[in-house]
């Protein structure tokens, strides 16, 4: 431990127990990155605090040191968003895990940042009350987490996304004082920083307690599993759903290596010649859904479904749910390493966006299988290959990143529900002018003065915009010329 890595345990360790901090290198590693593995750094300490009087005094305390921190849930994020810094702390929020409040009238429940998305809803069930959003890694992954990312799910279509989903945050600022965001009531005076806070990738702020809404559930939920011989049909179908002004409580896609992964581990009962499938869910009452159920029969035919299954049961029904949730670890089966891409489109560019991913795979020599949440356009391309083979981790990366950008060039977006991070940080330069990243920066220095929470990750700076944008130059043209370049 070398002089300044030992005064800033010295101070911390003035707070709080010393059991709480983590120096050795075998302590630090299991830190050293989160769900992106392909990207790792040992921090200078981990701390676990287990009051937010400590989470106040570790952050005063860095604040005072001049130390970065990167606050950390439970490590399932895929865009590097806790990856370490490396003369920085780790901030685990992972003892916060107690659900300390269900008001069931209100229909809220108030919750510790380490409290995993499933254990809500299990938490809630005894009042028949439900928290919607469900990214698949809900099992493991933290509300905390959730809000950092503003995390989404298969049922986000109808349900929204993390950030329609709360009510109340309360937060540490880097200088160690705690803010109330949002409350009781569904709309407040002056700026709307619940938002603000939503999605900004623990740069802003320490999350310390979430009041999230719950809903009831639904009297009747069934899932028509679509099947199609064409990718690209199967893509201009969900267009047409939501065309018809149906809103499904989720509308999920995979294509056909996404599907073959998915049944061999899970056996969910998938169609392993399908091209692709949908999995259309419709709830309410049993009389809207029988209505929406026949509607969306008469038009997967017409859309070219080749066949289709409707759940006979609630169990086949989170059969053919826990198939789509378990697509990431199935993947992992087929291939040494595979990339998760998370970017977003307009709906009706779902078909030319697919075809587009399949010609850059074929042009980077590199398998490409994509499961996604459809009925938001939300795709989540899985780019497979073996780290251990020169020169494969680098063109993923590039495969990577013309994805996004085809994402921004039909008027989409790089992220819809895994944050920027470290992965997407270059595409920010594609999406984003300077005038809008300097706003960005501005807001982050309102916050964060000395820029200690998060360094290096979700904005860019301008010159390595630059950097970027001469890096992208190929044969003297620019990719998508009509993008504002500085």
């Amino acid at each position: 431990m070398d002089e300044a890595t030992q005064a800033l345990h010295a101070r911390i360790t003035q707070g709080m127990p010393e059991r709480l901090i983590l120096a050795e290198m075998e302590d630090l590693r299991p830190y050293e990155c989160d769900g992106l593995a392909v990207y790792r750094q040992l921090p200078r300490l981990v701390v676990l605090p287990e009051t937010i009087e400590q989470v106040q005094h570790v952050l005063r305390s860095c604040c005072a040191l001049g130390v970065p921190v990167v606050a950390r849930g439970a490590g399932t994020g895929l865009s590097g968003g806790a990856l370490p810094h490396a003369d920085g702390v780790v901030l685990s929020l992972a003892k916060f895990n107690r659900v300390l409040a269900i008001d069931p009238l209100a229909r809220t429940a108030r919750v510790q940042p380490g409290v995993r998305n499933l254990a809500i809803s299990q938490a809630a069930a005894a009042y028949g009350l439900y928290y919607a959003p469900d990214p698949s890694s809900q099992i493991a992954c933290t509300i905390g987490g959730n809000v950092a990312e503003n995390a989404g799910g298969v049922h986000c279509l109808k349900y929204g996304l993390t950030v329609h989903n709360i009510r109340a945050l309360e937060v540490v600022t880097i200088d160690g004082e705690r803010l109330r965001l949002g409350g009781e009531a569904l709309d407040a005076a002056g700026y709307d920083l619940l938002a603000l806070l939503t999605g900004s990738e623990g740069l802003l702020g320490v999350v310390v307690e979430v009041t999230v809404k719950l809903l009831p559930k639904p009297q009747l939920a069934q899932v028509v599993m679509a099947s199609f011989d064409h990718v690209d049909v199967a893509g201009a179908a969900v267009a047409r759903i939501i065309a018809a002004g149906i809103t499904p409580g989720g509308l999920e896609m995979m294509d056909n290596g996404c599907i073959r992964a998915a049944e061999d581990y899970l056996h969910a009962g998938y169609p392993v010649e399908a091209a692709a499938i949908l999995l259309c869910e419709l709830d309410g009452t049993a009389e809207e859904v029988a209505e929406d159920l026949a509607r969306v029969e008469t038009l997967l035919r017409e859309a070219g479904a080749t066949a289709l299954q409707v759940s006979r049961s609630e169990e086949e029904r989170l059969r053919f749910w826990a198939g789509r949730k378990a697509a990431f670890p199935a993947v992992g089966r087929i291939s040494p390493d595979y990339y998760c891409m998370d970017g977003t489109i307009p709906r009706r560019e779902l078909p030319r966006v697919l075809n587009g991913i399949a010609a850059l795979g074929e042009k980077y020599r590199l398998r490409v299988v994509n499961v996604f949440h459809a009925g938001d356009g939300n795709l989540h391309p899985l780019i497979l290959f073996d780290g251990n083979a020169a020169g494969e981790l680098e063109r993923a990366e590039h495969l990577g990143a013309e994805i996004l950008e085809l994402c921004v060039a039909v008027g989409g977006a790089i992220t819809g529900e895994h944050g920027v991070g470290f992965e997407k940080i270059n595409q920010m330069c594609v999406q984003f002018a300077a005038l809008e990243l300097e706003q960005f920066h501005a807001l982050k220095h309102a916050f964060d003065p000395q820029g200690l929470l998060n360094p290096g990750k979700a904005i860019p700076t301008l010159a390595r915009c630059a950097e970027y944008g001469a890096m992208r130059v190929s044969r003297g043209e620019l990719p998508f010329p009509e993008l504002e370049r500085f």
